[in-house]
């Protein structure tokens, strides 16, 4: 029994280091360019070891795209389940850890987030948004029919809106992002700042009417918040 669960574990801790090093390649040169001589070099293990773990580049995207979704439903699953939160509580409690994983990776993020929209991540990009709406979206609606149930959320569309409201979230992040890397050629900081705020607050008014919540019960993004990112940019530029 125990020998079985030292193989267990040293077998998932070769395949998380192999993830680990394409992690890297697809932020440093994207997924198209990357190959599998590279993590072969970079583990400086033989293709024979590769082959044992996956059995092609496309299997090591698998891979990664669930290591992500294992990392982001672990934390958000206590949540959906807490009895004594209400569903708003619950709502704004699923974006908080998604915010709040996002800032504990932060250089990783910015790092990543210069490659992200290169046309080398594009396979990357759409595999893990279509992932990212099949985990979440029942995630989302079990919230939204407590909400319903609760009477907070009056939107019609019930099995629709959780698809929407990751659309906008996608939407969002995606703009955030934008701005954020633009910083280095933007002159007016504080002008940057200011949009992202404003957009944010927007996105918020949105998916606030989409459940037909009442306005402004979600927490829109303040200028410290976005100041932590704009810091991340700096400091990324500078190395």
């Amino acid at each position: 029994m125990m020998a079985r669960i030292v193989k267990e574990h040293e077998y998932k801790k070769k395949r998380n280091e192999i993830l680990d090093a394409a992690q890297r390649f697809i932020y440093t040169k994207g997924y198209e360019r990357m190959t599998i001589g590279d993590i072969l070099a970079d583990l400086q293990i033989s293709s024979g070891a590769f082959y044992h773990y996956f059995d092609s580049k496309p299997a090591v995207l698998e891979g990664l795209i669930e290591r992500i979704k294992e990392e982001v439903e672990t934390p958000l699953l206590p949540i959906l389940h807490d009895p004594h939160l209400s569903a708003l509580e619950k709502l704004q409690g699923f974006f908080n850890t998604l915010d709040n994983l996002r800032i504990a990776r932060k250089t990783d993020v910015v790092k990543l987030g210069h490659v992200w929209y290169a046309d080398s991540n594009a396979i990357v990009r759409q595999k893990v948004e279509e992932a990212v709406l099949k985990q979440r979206v029942p995630l989302l609606n079990v919230i939204i029919q407590q909400g319903i149930q609760e009477g907070i959320f009056t939107s019609p569309y019930p099995d629709q809106i959780g698809e929407a409201i990751l659309f906008l979230l996608q939407g969002m992040g995606t703009t955030h992002a934008k701005l954020l890397l633009s910083l280095a050629q933007e002159q007016d900081e504080q002008r940057c700042i200011e949009r992202i705020i404003s957009i944010h607050a927007a996105y918020m008014d949105a998916i606030e009417r989409v459940l037909g919540a009442p306005l402004n019960s979600l927490y829109r993004i303040s200028a410290d918040m976005v100041e932590v990112w704009v810091k991340v940019i700096k400091d990324d530029a500078s190395n």
